[in-house]
């Protein structure tokens, strides 16, 4: 990756299961169908109201170590969940050999929304960390490497398991929102001239109908998202999965995919590893971590991945893009010779208007200020990713 910016301190690290197993502590964990299920239960656990008892098991990951003073950790994951089944999430600071944080619940999920309600779990916070929705933010304590437990529970005495293929977090330091045209495009890079087709679906076509999930079309930037890149990798779910859509409106495919990475908790489908989560369904290798700028973007579209990424402005900021947005998800398909970015923009008021081309330093700054340059990977395990950078961020 020459001639992309370094200074940020960025590190994904990603685990795939039963493959790295032993690389962390199995307690009642064992290899299974591609991931790892429930073996012999360690323990039960009751949830719910009226409560329910679950056998459980757990992996916890090894330490991971980042080098650097982290101040964020975003987890993601990829499982499968039969009915009845989910999956606990949780992760822990670490600093010098052990654990500086208690443990913190990032996430209660299941494959579908009947087993319970899909949630973070608000209301965590302590001198050392606080959760916000999906991420783990460090406060006072010293952390400089992170550690995850999945828990795969199952009703107690039945023969069922969830599946747990991936798991992984991108941590990240302090980091100061960059200025406009703090990092200039180098003419001629990988990437430029590049657009990959991804179809174009606007999220306002649902507007007037189903309202469920998070309030409609208007707020279903994300899982439109995803639904493209699924879409685009021939990886959407069957027509069979989304026949409950009633009336079907004009894409029952981003009804499907809001419902399915609806938070309830936070009342919205923008969880961001509920999204990537619900693309793992789909059989996608999925995650979420955080580039340092647009040069590293530049490196996945050379490559063929067209990603999504979250980015915050107001009208008048974002030529071509004229509205206010505290956190909206686009997905990056290209850019122009000259490096600008094009998007598909799923804020648009039909599928035509979703291809937009938009200023490069302009957009930059607003999604690195917006979410720390938050973006999801979404493809095929076949399809390999652009080399990683020294300070790997996927």
């Amino acid at each position: 990756m020459t001639g992309a910016p370094t200074g940020r301190d960025i590190a994904y690290r990603g685990f795939r299961l039963p493959a790295d197993l032993g690389l962390g502590a199995a307690d009642g964990v064992a290899p299974g169908d591609g991931g790892g299920t429930v073996a012999t239960p360690a323990r039960q656990l009751d949830h719910g109201d009226p409560a329910i008892r679950y056998d459980a098991a757990s992996w916890t990951s090894p330490p991971v170590e980042t080098g650097f003073p982290v101040r964020e950790v975003i987890p993601s994951w990829t499982a499968d969940t039969p009915p009845g089944c989910w999956l606990r999430v949780e992760l822990r600071g670490w600093h010098a050999g052990a654990p500086t944080t208690g443990w913190y619940v990032l996430a209660d999920w299941a494959a579908d929304d009947a087993t319970l309600p899909r949630t973070s779990v608000p209301g965590q916070r302590d001198g050392d960390a606080r959760v916000e929705t999906d991420t783990l933010v460090v406060a006072d304590a010293t952390v400089t490497g992170w550690q995850a437990r999945v828990t795969l529970l199952r009703p107690a005495g039945g023969d069922a398991t969830p599946v747990l293929r991936t798991v992984g977090a991108v941590a990240s330091g302090r980091h100061e929102p960059p200025t406009i045209g703090a990092h200039r495009a180098l003419p001629g890079r990988a990437g430029h001239g590049r657009v990959i087709e991804v179809p174009r679906f606007s999220q306002r076509r649902h507007a007037d109908g189903e309202t469920r999930w998070g309030g409609g079309g208007d707020s279903w930037c994300s899982p439109t998202c995803v639904s493209m890149v699924l879409d685009f990798w021939a990886a959407g779910p069957a027509p069979d999965r989304y026949a409950w859509v009633t009336p079907p409106g004009p894409r029952p495919v981003v009804v499907h995919a809001a419902r399915h990475c609806y938070d309830h908790a936070y009342a919205g489908a923008g969880n961001w590893p509920f999204n990537t989560a619900y693309a793992g369904l789909h059989g996608m290798d999925a995650f979420v971590t955080r580039l340092r700028s647009l040069a590293e973007a530049e490196e996945f579209v050379a490559a063929g991945v067209p990603l999504i990424v979250s980015a915050a402005f107001r009208a008048g900021e974002m030529p071509g893009l004229d509205y206010d947005t505290r956190g909206h998800l686009m997905v990056l398909v290209g850019f122009t010779v000259d490096g600008d970015p094009v998007l598909n923009d799923p804020y648009a008021p039909d599928d035509d208007a979703v291809r937009r081309t938009v200023d490069r330093d302009r957009f930059e700054a607003a999604w690195q200020a917006g979410s720390g340059g938050v973006a999801y990977v979404i493809r095929p395990a076949s399809v390999p990713l652009p080399p990683a950078p020294a300070q790997a961020n996927w």
